[in-house]
């Protein structure tokens, strides 16, 4: 079967870069066979991308905060409607688990939806008594044009997490997912389109570094939200530095769980199988890292290789699959 096309999505139509760029072809984790396929985006669609966002950002913020909070919180209903498809799609994209998919990451997304929807009427600003008997008084006023980049293991998680605060409050978001999990966001950018989001405020521009490179350089960007590797971060703080733009990072990281003797072994093993096989073990905050203390150590170790050997591993789409594929691999 043929891989599915998909293409950037730019002031609320699908586009293809005019010129060539790099193409890619993305294999199901659990079959090997082409899944999807899309063109990256090339620094002239980044650009149209932040023009559209720069556009429909000054009618975005001009809706009182009450309307965009309603449009957030319709758009969260639009998402739990897609659930199934959009757990099979991230299951297709990340080899994790559907019983895992269809539990978590539409719910993740449409939470922080409806809490920054909710959040919407009360944003404002605060008014201060002087000396004299006079006042002061603040407006909180949006950034402007954002930039999302988002993490493979999590991929509507992370476009939503990141969009949703920026929608709230009046910015627009160029997205880009990461070059192996492309499906979902543009799923979401669909959603808010439905839910009465204006054409430009949310765009989904798909690629790897390049692209990444050239949405984190570019001019009219505010604020850069990534998610990913602390190296790639570390490249994305130095280029967002060169003009000054404010940062907020995930990176990655080696968790550690540390269990004392005094602790009920059973529920600590139980926590530790939570930590270390949740999503295939791709997760930056899994418990890579088990310190037990001497005393129970060994009855820990037991009961952990006994758990562990009855996990079951394959086809992600089977309901009883406890442990997929690796992304990639």
């Amino acid at each position: 079967m043929a891989a599915r096309v998909v293409k950037s999505l730019i002031n609320g139509k699908y586009v293809v870069p005019k010129a060539l760029s790099q193409s890619f072809t993305l294999l199901n984790a659990a079959t090997l066979a082409p899944e999807t396929s899309f063109s990256a985006a090339d620094k002239v669609q980044v650009d149209d991308a932040v023009a559209a966002g720069r556009s429909a950002q000054r009618h975005w913020k001009r809706l009182s905060s009450a309307q965009r909070g309603a449009i957030l919180r319709k758009t969260a209903d639009i998402l739990t409607a897609q659930t199934d498809e959009i757990a099979t799609l991230e299951t297709l994209d990340t080899g994790r688990p559907i019983a895992e998919t269809k539990a978590t990451d539409v719910l993740s997304a449409t939470d922080c939806l409806n809490y920054y929807g909710g959040m919407c009427p009360s944003i404002g600003g605060q008014h201060l008594e002087l000396t004299g008997g006079s006042w002061a008084y603040t407006k909180r006023e949006p950034l402007g044009v954002t930039a999302g980049i988002g993490a493979w293991n999590y991929p509507l998680q992370s476009a939503a997490w990141k969009s949703a605060p920026a929608l709230a409050f009046g910015n627009s978001m160029v997205f880009k997912p990461s070059e192996e999990t492309p499906l979902t966001a543009l799923k979401l950018a669909e959603a808010y389109l439905e839910a009465g989001v204006p054409e430009g405020v949310f765009n989904v521009v798909l690629g790897a570094s390049e692209t990444g490179k050239a949405l984190v350089q570019h001019e009219n960007i505010a604020k850069v939200s990534f998610t990913g590797s602390v190296e790639t971060g570390k490249n994305v703080y130095a280029e967002a530095a060169r003009n000054l733009k404010k940062v907020t990072m995930e990176l990655g990281g080696k968790s550690l769980l540390i269990v004392f003797e005094d602790a009920v072994v059973e529920e600590a093993v139980a926590g530790a199988m939570m930590g270390n096989w949740y999503s295939s073990g791709q997760v930056c905050s899994n418990g890579t890292r088990v310190f037990v203390q001497r005393k129970i150590f060994k009855e820990f170790v037991q009961r952990m290789h006994e758990r562990t050997l009855k996990l079951r591993i394959g086809d992600p789409l089977d309901l009883t699959t406890d442990i997929g594929p690796m992304i990639n691999e």
